[in-house]
């Protein structure tokens, strides 16, 4: 039986795998093009999967072309004279690999050529490459660089200037086309800044699985063993991912194999929140990225913390170099309107776990000393969010400037802060779920807890102004019709010298909604 994947490249005889049949067949007609082909984007994102898939469909449907396929990720870190050694052979290998692969042997003419070739420079690796076109013939030469990235500095203007007058030679050319393939994009290996080596390349975007990827990925594994995923699941599912490979994987992973859930049994809701508590909690690869990258900036928690907390978001703009970063780390990326947007609701809730404090001095207030959880839960065991937010306010106001000492949190989001931990933690002592959703709107941050097979929705923003106050009412109450929710609550912090707190009632296109507009404090008081 097949499984779900997370470790490296995947195989279609042991893994589920999308199947990209757009995007494959978009890279096989660029290779056809003679295109010189570049995609950089952050790890585990499925890159090296797909190119050798793509590649093995193309050689395996047209044998004129010729794949060398290399890596540079063990050349991190050396000189160019050990890169240029080392290439030597790796290309001796998988010429010689390709070959054996059609069941031929290596010709002679190739053979001489291999043996003669020790690449010292560029200049060696031109020869070589003029060379071999020559003794292939009719063969079109694919060349295929993973991890290119890793390529010493010192080495990267010559390699490039090469494939460059490689190209600009004519169309009859080896290779005839090249995908290179990273994490940090050519502008970002240029160091000095001072010239374009490359400015000949084709920009391949390998997106994330959209939601029909993700049934069909589900599906299969639903074909060979039976179990159902109820829809709400695969839509959660991709919405809590966007549909980000790693993850995707993770969650079915999760599952299919570590729940031990009946395989005659459907896969619920129930069993997906226990799959969301555990894959946020864990020490998985893509997490620990996720949390040492942004942590290597101090400036990056102020950008992250605007991003989704105000509505007029971050232009996105890659010349930006703490913007730049963050996009190659995997933390953001563009969205639709050209705003910078987390790259989804899962990396948002760790973002947010990894800047609240541990302790935030205020824990022992949330609830008066007379009361305890239980207080908040209604006779039926449901969750009285009115009676809960209602507490939430009487402890900011009973807090007062003691909300500006929480520790390594700005003032402007303290407000947000404190509500997360507090729901957080609330949700923690029930044995429910609290989770991200897919926003659909900058600055608002849509909290959800499952308890008891109910959801309730929660929707955080910060004031900025009157007009966007009475506009959140209204997208909060298309989101809420959306997930067919009856009621939602609405929390909106002022942080002006002269707020204006207020507590409302309303229905607004048939939905209950309760909106608090909350104080925060600005300042302490003058001693």
């Amino acid at each position: 039986m097949r499984r779900f994947g997370t470790q490296g490249r995947l195989y279609p005889e042991d893994n589920y795998l999308v199947p990209r049949t757009a995007e494959i067949a978009d890279f096989i007609r660029r290779v056809k093009e003679g295109k010189y082909i570049v995609l950089f984007a952050p790890r585990q994102t499925g890159k090296t999967t797909f190119f050798q898939l793509a590649l093995e469909e193309l050689t395996v449907t047209d044998p004129t072309y010729f794949p060398i396929q290399l890596n540079f990720e063990v050349y991190e870190g050396c000189t160019a004279t050990d890169f240029y050694s080392g290439l030597t052979g790796d290309i001796h290998e998988k010429i010689t690999d390709a070959f054996q692969k059609r069941g031929q042997t290596l010709p002679d003419a190739v053979m001489r050529l291999l043996e003669t070739t020790q690449f010292t420079n560029h200049l060696s690796l031109r020869t070589f490459l003029k060379a071999f076109g020559k003794v292939l013939k009719d063969q079109r030469v694919i060349l295929i660089i993973d991890e290119f990235d890793a390529i010493p500095r010192s080495a990267v203007k010559g390699f490039l200037r090469v494939l460059r007058e490689i190209y600009l030679s004519g169309r009859t050319r080896c290779p005839h086309s090249v995908g290179i393939i990273g994490v940090k994009d050519l502008t970002q290996l240029d160091y000095d800044r001072s010239i374009s080596p490359f400015n000949i390349q084709d920009e391949f975007h390998l997106p994330n699985f959209t939601l029909e990827q993700v049934h069909a990925l589900l599906a299969q594994y639903t074909d060979e063993v039976g179990q159902r995923f109820a829809p709400e699941v695969i839509k959660s599912l991709h919405k809590q991912t966007a549909g980000q490979p790693f993850l995707v994987n993770r969650f079915a992973q999760i599952l299919t194999e570590e729940m031990d859930i009946p395989k005659n049994e459907t896969i619920t809701m129930t069993h997906f929140s226990e799959a969301y508590a555990e894959i946020r909690e864990e020490d998985n690869a893509n997490l620990t990225h996720l949390i040492t990258n942004i942590h290597r900036d101090s400036g990056f928690k102020n950008i992250l913390m605007e991003i989704v907390s105000y509505e007029r978001g971050v232009r996105f703009n890659p010349r930006r170099e703490i913007i730049s970063q963050l996009a190659t780390y995997g933390v953001i990326g563009k969205g639709p309107d050209g705003m910078c947007q987390i790259i989804n609701p899962i990396y948002q809730y760790c973002i947010l776990q990894a800047f609240k404090p541990e302790i935030n001095g205020l824990e022992e207030d949330y609830f008066p000393e007379d009361t305890d959880f239980l207080d908040y839960l209604t006779p039926t065991g449901q969750i009285n969010m009115e009676r809960l937010l209602d507490n939430f306010r009487a402890f900011i106001a009973r807090a007062g400037f003691r909300i500006l000492q929480v520790p390594d949190t700005p003032k402007e989001y303290v407000g947000q802060d404190l509500l997360y931990a507090y729901l957080d933690q609330f949700v923690g002592l029930i044995r429910g779920a609290m989770y991200l959703e897919v926003q659909t709107g900058r600055g608002r941050m849509d909290l959800v807890i499952l308890h008891n097979a109910r959801k309730y929705i929660v929707e955080t923003k910060i004031w900025e102004g009157p007009r966007s106050y009475q506009a959140g009412k209204k997208q909060l109450a298309a989101y809420l019709q959306l997930e067919g929710a009856a009621e939602g609550y609405y929390v909106v912090f002022d942080h002006r010298q002269v707020p204006e707190p207020r507590v409302e009632t309303e229905t607004i296109e048939g939905v209950k909604i309760r909106s608090y507009v909350i104080p925060v404090i600005q300042k302490p008081p003058s001693s």
